[in-house]
């Protein structure tokens, strides 16, 4: 699952590699770190926010960092890890977004997470960018599917990108 973390570190040398190094002993795979130096809280600590991917033991790496005098401010869990972003085009409207957007999020394992329309007129054809997020890279194939599926039930065309796995 991919973690998002607000932590605060005292202005001393070595603090930041103090706070990435359980996580990177945990078998996290750190995605960024966004180190706030020129900022300070009102307790006179710098923020950073640390984003890694992790599949378990994350009570002990909390653990392992409180131990470190490292104070966690906030703690996301994001268990949608893929992502795709397709163009729907046809009388969206007309075929009820609701259901399609509905159809997609009642899987458990896929989520419409943006959406943005266009429509030029109420008879005309409008298009809408579509974004879904799923557990995994199975997971967003097969909701991939299911959009597809729906799509030709709709009369609805889907525009994917070139290199998508999907």
């Amino acid at each position: 699952m991919r973690i998002t973390m607000d932590l605060e570190l005292k202005d001393i040398p070595g603090q930041l590699v103090n706070a990435l190094a359980p996580i990177s002993d945990s078998g996290g795979n750190i995605v960024s770190v966004v180190h706030h130096h020129e900022k300070r809280t009102p307790r006179g600590t710098i923020p950073i926010q640390v984003t890694f991917d992790i599949s378990e033991g994350l009570e002990d790496l909390k653990f392992k960092l409180e131990s470190r005098d490292i104070a966690i401010i906030r703690v996301d869990e994001a268990k949608l890890l893929e992502h795709r972003t397709v163009i729907l085009v046809g009388h969206i409207i007309h075929s009820d977004i609701r259901d399609t957007i509905d159809q997609i999020d009642r899987t458990g394992y896929a989520e419409v997470v943006d959406l943005a329309m266009s429509m030029p007129g109420i008879n005309l054809k409008s298009s809408a960018r579509i974004g879904i997020s799923a557990a995994g890279k199975a997971e967003v194939k097969r909701a991939m599917n299911l959009l597809r599926t729906i799509a030709r039930e709709k009369d609805l065309l889907v525009v994917e990108p070139i290199d998508t796995e999907a």
